[in-house]
């Protein structure tokens, strides 16, 4: 089964169920059919779409996240489901009775490995950069809790150094932060559906905390992913940067198929979303049996890199 992100961009369509399909029609009639077991996210971007009730329900029994993207497709809503696991309340018991040195270990890990992955991004596009060595010690002196903020400095370093000096992260601007919001979009809603299919609360997080934010575990596990993202809108942006106006079908399409690039997990290469599915898993079990026992995969050529000196 090849997982695939749906995105309504188009003006004037209606979204429907036809017997397990996704069906996407206009005023002339059917456009397509996607079959809605094999979707990982639907994404509305158009100002107009309709969707039914009935294709709501049948996202949410399988545990598909509805985005709502707003101007310069930053995500607005996001509907995920509210039950599905069997032992869904025994999780959350134990979601909310973690303590707080198991909290900070696990964002420890999860901050390590976000910085050593931009660490490896870097070095992939600016191989000569001075910031390089700095953006990489930084990532071995991560203590539990991040309680020196080292994913802040290593940002701060980080953003000029794969993007330019004057690169500021602006949500609402149209330039590399376009491409940057669909591909984060993405990237969140293929770990809201992991989270809930592991049985987990989206909203109580290990490290984020925000009463308005019911996603602050997803945001908390897509972090060392993040890098991934910023990977391909790097050599998308160099591509296009002389000509770019909006974000093409080509170019979300790029940004999409960030979820099956393949990683190096305990099991052998699996696609990023089987990544996700196994992180949020280890994420649970690391709350029932109280123990640090995440699970991260390894971008390809990650121990070389982290073992050189640079």
């Amino acid at each position: 089964m090849v997982e695939q992100v749906v995105e309504i961009g188009e003006a004037g369509l209606h979204l429907s169920l036809y017997r397990g399909f996704l069906k996407v029609s206009d005023k002339d009639g059917e456009r397509g059919r996607v079959p809605l077991d094999d979707m990982t996210a639907l994404i509305l971007s158009a100002p107009d779409a309709t969707v039914s009730k009935n294709i709501l329900v049948a996202l949410s029994e399988r545990g598909v996240p509805v985005v709502v993207c707003g101007k310069n497709w930053h995500p607005v809503s996001m509907m995920v489901p509210v039950t599905g696991h069997y032992e869904g309340a025994g999780i959350l018991y134990d979601q909310i009775d973690i303590s707080v040195p198991l909290q900070k270990r696990l964002w420890q890990t999860l901050v390590k490995e976000k910085i050593s992955n931009q660490a490896l991004v870097i070095q992939k596009h600016v191989p000569d950069s001075p910031r390089l060595t700095e953006i990489l010690n930084m990532a071995r002196r991560v203590r539990s809790g991040d309680p020196d903020n080292l994913e802040a400095q290593a940002a701060r370093l980080y953003w000029p150094a794969l993007m330019g000096e004057n690169f500021r992260r602006d949500y609402y601007a149209h330039d590399q932060n376009s491409l940057l919001n669909y591909g984060y979009t993405v990237l969140r809603a293929a770990t809201a559906r992991a989270v809930c299919a592991a049985g987990l609360n989206t909203a109580l997080g290990v490290h984020h905390r925000n009463r308005k934010n019911s996603f602050c575990l997803v945001d908390d596990l897509m972090e060392p992913f993040r890098p991934l993202i910023d990977d391909v809108v790097r050599s998308l942006w160099e591509e296009h940067k002389n000509n770019f106006t909006t974000l093409t079908p080509d170019l979300k399409q790029k940004l999409t198929a960030v979820l099956v690039l393949d990683l190096e997990g305990e099991r052998g290469m699996s696609p990023l979303v089987n990544c996700l599915y196994r992180l949020a898993q280890s994420v649970r079990d690391s709350f029932q049996t109280k123990s640090h026992v995440l699970v991260l995969p390894k971008i390809v050529g990650a121990d070389n890199f982290l073992q050189n000196d640079y």
